[in-house]
C-alpha cells in the first residue's frame, strides 16, 4: 500500500513539474511516514549531522583556502612560470603548462577544487589571450585538476 502511494505521489509531482530533487525528497518522506509513522523521521537530522561530522569534509574548505592564499601571495604565478620554462616551448605549450602547473599545485594543495580556484584565474585568461577557445581552456583546467586527489596530501589520503 505504501509503495503504491509513493509511486503515485512521485508520478503526480513529476507531472506537475516539481523539480526532481524535491520529488525524490518528498517521495522518501512519504515512504518513511507511510512505513512507520513519524518515528523514522527522527533519524533524518541525526544522519545529516553524522554525515557532516567528518575530518575529510572539514579539510575541503581549508584546501580551497590554501589555493586562494597561494593565488593571493603570487605562488601560483611562479608555478605557471616554472611550468612554462619546462614545457612552454612545445607545440600547444600553454596546454602543457596548464597540466604541469596543476600537477605541481596538486602536490601542495591536494584538492581539485583548490587547483581550479588557484590556477583557473590565471591560466584561463592567459589561454584565451593566446588564442585558445574559452570552453577548451576551462575543460583542460578542470580535467587537469582531477590529478590532485591522486597525489598526497589529498582529501582521499586524509
Amino acid at each position: 500500500m505504501t509503495a503504491t502511494i509513493v509511486v503515485v505521489a512521485f508520478a503526480v509531482m513529476l507531472i506537475l513539474g516539481t523539480p526532481i530533487a524535491f520529488v525524490l525528497g518528498l517521495a522518501g518522506v512519504i515512504a518513511l511516514i507511510g512505513s512507520s509513522g513519524t518515528s523514522l523521521l527522527m533519524l533524518v537530522p541525526q544522519q545529516i549531522f553524522s554525515g557532516m561530522n567528518s575530518f575529510v569534509l572539514m579539510a575541503i574548505p581549508f584546501f580551497i583556502l590554501a589555493g586562494e592564499l597561494m593565488n593571493a601571495s603570487g605562488i601560483t604565478k611562479k608555478i605557471v612560470n616554472l611550468s612554462n620554462a619546462l614545457v612552454g616551448r612545445m607545440k600547444g605549450g600553454l596546454g602543457h603548462v596548464n597540466i604541469v602547473a596543476n600537477v605541481i599545485f596538486a602536490t601542495m594543495s591536494g584538492a581539485a577544487v583548490a587547483a581550479v580556484a588557484g590556477l583557473g584565474t590565471i591560466l584561463i585568461p592567459s589561454m584565451e589571450e593566446s588564442g585558445y577557445d574559452k570552453s577548451y581552456a576551462c575543460a583542460l583546467t578542470a580535467s587537469a585538476s582531477v590529478i590532485g586527489p591522486t597525489i598526497p596530501p589529498s582529501i582521499p589520503m586524509v
